[in-house]
């Protein structure tokens, strides 16, 4: 209660603020599971440990391009509808992954599930920005990223643990059961009638035209540089923080380490590191500054990747925590930054964000593909490396208007 007055946040925005960030740790339960269980889909499927990580790619893939479709369809229709019919359908989902018995329909299931996942991570941030003040804004978005990353851990936690007494479809089940729970949970706590529904219809109909009106939306943003650039920084980092955690669990279950099923799963603990970040980063942001903050998270990953060469599992865990908490501060800063710079069309600008994000998970798998087989772990650290280092490159054209500007700021003021 002293909470809620000191932020002045309203009841009905704390249950909004809960419900997206339940809804958001189902959707990243379900889309990092097969993280957490690549072990047992290769051996259910009998398919090589490694490429079954392009079934985290494919989702990722269709989900990059599905979130255009939802920032439209949210813009003209509303944000609760196109949001509970995605997660419903996403049920639907899970119970036909029960029933598939060969990998390439485990695949294009994938595929079709990654187009569902995209609903509330391309709604979830313009219905806050509808119907939150500026107060509970801020604490809505510190703690829906914080909720994107527990249910990252938790799906590779619950998969990873399930995995060693069950088989394949009796840990889907258990999913399916969680995710109905959480799916029902959500529909109670969001606002029986969303306020925005007719202002969003309404503003649909004057100010985007039709499919033409859709298209410019999404050009205003492609046109904007800097967005552009924000876009391919999100992108690059998450290309680099979530592959690698997908090939570190086949170095450990190798010699010398030998890590089991499960032990394997626990390494997505260091994502904690993250959620402390994602919690913190306005914060943080506001006292020192974004350039510092991002330039100081780009050193983070990039000694987080080097410190995991060092060959024992200490050293591995403290460089994943250290990538996670660099990546994490990273991620919160462009969304932040996206949600600030656009002044119209903000669902399509979130979305195009979170198009390039996950286009970055779904190119890294492939891409990192061939170093594992010709390096193993070194090979994927070094093709971090060089991801890692076009990214700063993207963020030095960035930053460096930025450092002009107050530059000239302090001389003038001098």
């Amino acid at each position: 209660m002293v909470s809620e007055k000191k932020s002045n946040i309203t009841a009905s925005e704390i249950r909004l603020i809960w419900a997206l960030s339940l809804a958001s740790v189902i959707i990243y339960i379900n889309l990092y599971l097969v993280q957490g269980v690549l072990p047992l889909i290769a051996q259910t499927f009998d398919v090589d440990i490694s490429h079954s990580t392009l079934l985290l790619s494919v989702t990722s893939f269709s989900m990059a391009f599905s979130l255009l479709f939802y920032a439209v369809l949210s813009d003209r229709i509303g944000r609760k509808k196109p949001l509970m019919l995605s997660l419903y359908l996403l049920l639907l989902s899970d119970l036909l992954m029960v029933f598939v018995s060969d990998f390439s329909q485990l695949i294009a299931l994938r595929a079709l599930q990654g187009v569902l996942l995209a609903a509330v991570p391309a709604i979830a941030m313009a219905y806050f920005k509808d119907e939150l003040s500026q107060g509970a804004m801020l604490k809505a978005g510190a703690v829906y990223i914080a909720a994107n990353s527990l249910g990252g851990i938790a799906g590779r936690l619950i998969g990873g643990g399930l995995s060693l007494y069950f088989q394949w479809e009796y840990v889907i089940s258990v999913i399916l059961i969680f995710s109905a729970i959480g799916v029902f949970v959500v529909h109670q706590l969001l606002p029986k009638h969303n306020n925005t529904v007719d202002r969003n219809v309404t503003c649909s109909k004057k100010l985007m035209g039709g499919f033409k009106g859709d298209v410019s939306g999404f050009v205003i943003h492609l046109m904007d540089n800097k967005l552009r650039q924000i876009y391919l920084i999100g992108g690059l980092a998450f290309l680099v923080m979530v592959n690698q955690f997908s090939y570190i669990q086949l170095h450990l279950m190798n010699a010398p380490y030998q890590w089991g099923r499960f032990e394997v799963t626990l390494i997505f603990l260091c994502y904690l590191s993250g959620t402390f970040a994602s919690y913190y980063s306005s914060y943080w942001i506001a006292m020192f500054g974004r350039i510092r903050i991002f330039w100081l998270s780009l050193l983070m990953m990039v000694l987080g990747s080097a410190v995991t060469l060092v060959d024992t599992s200490q050293f591995i865990c403290l460089g994943f925590l250290m990538t996670a908490f660099g990546f994490f501060f990273i991620h919160s800063g462009c969304n932040a930054w996206v949600a600030h710079r656009a002044r119209e069309h903000r669902a399509k600008a979130t979305s195009l964000y979170l198009c390039s994000y996950y286009l970055g998970a779904a190119i890294g798998g492939p891409l990192l593909l061939p170093f594992w087989h010709q390096w193993e772990w070194p090979g994927v650290v070094l093709g971090s490396m060089v991801t890692l280092a076009g990214l700063s490159l993207v963020m030095f054209k960035l930053m460096t208007p930025q450092r002009r500007k107050v530059r000239s700021s302090l001389i003038v003021n001098n």
